[in-house]
């Protein structure tokens, strides 16, 4: 029998991991923005001595952004964010995801939200009930944290459901629903407090899962991809950006996932895990959400608590306490 002290313990433990999970997303998301979309080399141009936090006035334009459609801020979190907290505020009110239920949170998202975009094309059509079979990229994948948070390993199968019902809205493919399995399977291991080993196992594991909701239309899967590209890095002598820029640029979903696992397990750290990512290019800004999102949870000091009162103070979000409110639900 377990004593009401380590009871209470074990609650408050997973409580701290979910907030520091959330807290990586937000801080990740902000710190990744300032190179989003940069190759490697382009980054020595922009950022000489590279990204160490957050190079420029909190709450003022980064100068790369200046004359573009959107003015982005240092400290501002984007759609990776916005979305997290959509599928976040829907498990917090209902205890569970539905399409329908997160539909009508998506419809209310005011970032990324252009008509070329899949959340753009699906505010278009103002539909929340509908369900998209095409699109592979990681819009799904960078929002599932919460679902990490709600379900234990011990649920893989109801994980699985539910990553499922949050990703159709707009990114209905193969790929887009196996890799968002992997990082809400990630999460929940590293928040259940597994090995490296074992939260790479549990990602794998539950990509393979969601190959059962749609047809593979070619060879490739997210699971091969995790698990060659975290033996390869971890066979390395530490986490080189000159040999992973050559090999796993993060340009697609698959290795976008991937690295994010691989960062995170490797480094065990939210603020290394961010400044990875920062550093490499490419989708730097998912990378950074969903790889901190795991760090966090395994090693909630790890969150830089002055990146994340920068994130709060320019965006006002809700993730703490819409963490606190998941974490008695967690199954």
């Amino acid at each position: 029998m377990v004593g009401g002290g380590e009871m209470g313990n074990r609650k408050e433990d997973v409580r701290a991991r979910i907030v520091a999970c959330f807290k990586g997303v937000a801080t990740g998301d902000a710190i990744g923005k300032q190179t989003e979309s940069l190759k490697y080399e382009e980054i020595k141009q922009w950022f000489p001595d590279g990204i160490r936090g957050f190079h420029g006035e909190i709450g003022g334009v980064m100068p790369r952004y200046e004359g573009r459609h959107y003015l982005w801020r240092f400290g501002e979190t984007t759609d990776d964010t916005e979305q997290t907290i959509s599928v976040a505020r829907v498990i917090a009110q209902e205890g569970k995801i539905t399409h329908t239920l997160l539909g009508k949170e998506l419809l209310l998202c005011k970032k990324s939200n252009r008509p070329t975009l899949l959340l753009g094309k699906f505010q278009q059509i103002g539909d929340p009930s509908r369900v998209a079979f095409e699109g592979d990229g990681c819009g799904a994948a960078m929002r599932v944290a919460p679902i990490g948070a709600l379900f234990s390993t011990s649920k893989i199968e109801e994980l699985v459901s539910n990553v499922f019902e949050a990703s159709i809205p707009t990114h209905g493919g193969r790929i887009a629903i196996s890799g968002a399995c992997a990082i809400a399977a990630a999460v929940s291991a590293a928040i259940d407090g597994k090995t490296p080993g074992e939260i790479v196992e549990y990602s794998i594991y539950a990509a393979k899962m969601a190959e059962k909701y749609r047809p593979a239309d070619s060879e490739e899967d997210i699971a091969s991809v995790i698990s060659a590209v975290y033996t390869d890095i971890s066979n390395q002598n530490g986490i080189s950006l000159e040999y992973i820029k050559d090999k796993y640029m993060p340009w697609k979903t698959p290795q976008i996932v991937a690295l994010a696992i691989s960062f995170a397990v490797l480094s065990q750290s939210a603020e290394t895990t961010a400044l990875l990512a920062a550093n490499l290019g490419g989708d730097t800004d998912s990378v950074a959400a969903m790889g901190s999102a795991i760090a966090g949870a395994m090693s909630p000091h790890t969150v830089k608590e002055s990146w994340y009162e920068a994130v709060r103070r320019v965006n006002g979000n809700e993730l703490v306490e819409l963490a606190e409110a998941i974490a008695p639900l967690r199954k």
